[in-house]
């Protein structure tokens, strides 16, 4: 992936050396208590779903606003390579969906992109590790520790600057479903839902973030920054995180009834179609038949 020429985003917000309290959440706000996060944490090791997105949907407790967070904002390191390639891809997504709400007539708001180690308070609550990376729609900003990189390459041997690139527009795409309103339109419903339904609504949010992260991948490859082997890449990443591919690693067997982000070939099949045609409109998971 041809990203060293890309521009730079501005917001990418360095946390990793906050104090303990500040990760720990220990400074107010949200939290869950010790016996429901380690639920959570259980339960997205075996299921690889984002835990911070599915309890925004349906704890319907408070979030904080952004005004209320108190973390001061530090740039972060121009001699970091990884945060280079962060700031890149999130640069190079910003051009692209500015552009696509300037055609719709209206004004994209970008995200900030937060760093964190170990641990960070969001709008959304307190966060480990081990959620993985995740959007908050309380505060509009996307967290990401960077060690799920490697654990992406070692874990869900899927290496590659371009399937890293997914991971970030991904969650950027949950922003665009945030600043669209169909988060809110789906955490109406979830509430109104029996738990299967619910997560098979889920499911259908999740593989519209994976349509719109490969249309930003289209807009990418039209302009020569993917490589040869780059979008094999990102096919990789999106079938290792799918939920049957988790828990079949996990524990043997599945339970699609449980599946919140979709299988390996949803996910793939869903980017793919971003991929090939660049059209927000063909990323319409809800009238959608799945396999």
């Amino acid at each position: 992936m041809r990203w060293r020429d890309l521009r730079r985003s501005r917001h990418v917000e360095d946390r990793r050396d906050a104090s303990p309290s500040a990760r720990s959440g220990l400074g107010g706000g949200a939290k869950l208590s010790g016996g429901g996060l380690l639920l959570v944490l259980v339960a997205s090791l075996i299921f690889g779903f984002n835990p911070m997105e599915v309890l925004n949907l349906l704890s319907g407790e408070p979030t904080i606003s952004a005004s209320q967070q108190t973390h001061p904002r530090q740039a972060p390191s121009p001699d970091d390579p990884m945060v280079d390639f962060v700031s890149a891809v999130l640069g190079d997504t910003e051009d692209v969906w500015s552009q696509w709400f300037q055609t719709q007539g209206g004004r994209y708001e970008q995200p900030r992109l937060v760093l964190f180690r170990d641990a960070v308070q969001s709008a959304c609550g307190f966060a480990d590790t081990a959620v993985g990376p995740f959007y908050c729609p309380g505060d509009r900003q996307v967290y990401l520790d960077l060690s799920f990189f490697q654990e992406l390459s070692q874990r869900f041997g899927a290496p590659g600057d371009f399937a890293r690139a997914y991971v970030i527009a991904h969650e950027i795409g949950h922003h665009i479903q945030n600043l669209t309103g169909l988060s809110s339109k789906v955490q109406a419903q979830r509430r109104q839902l029996p738990e299967a339904q619910a997560n098979a609504l889920s499911v259908l949010v999740e593989l519209q973030a994976d349509c719109l992260a490969g249309v930003w991948g289209h807009h990418a490859q039209q302009r020569g920054v993917l490589e040869p082997g780059d979008v094999e890449a990102a096919m990789r990443a999106a079938a290792a995180i799918g939920d049957d591919h988790l828990q079949r690693q996990a524990r043997g067997y599945v339970t699609p009834d449980s599946f919140t982000h979709g299988t390996s070939q949803q996910r793939t099949q869903w980017f793919n179609r971003g991929l090939n045609t660049g059209h927000v409109t063909e990323c319409n998971t809800f009238a959608a038949q799945h396999p």
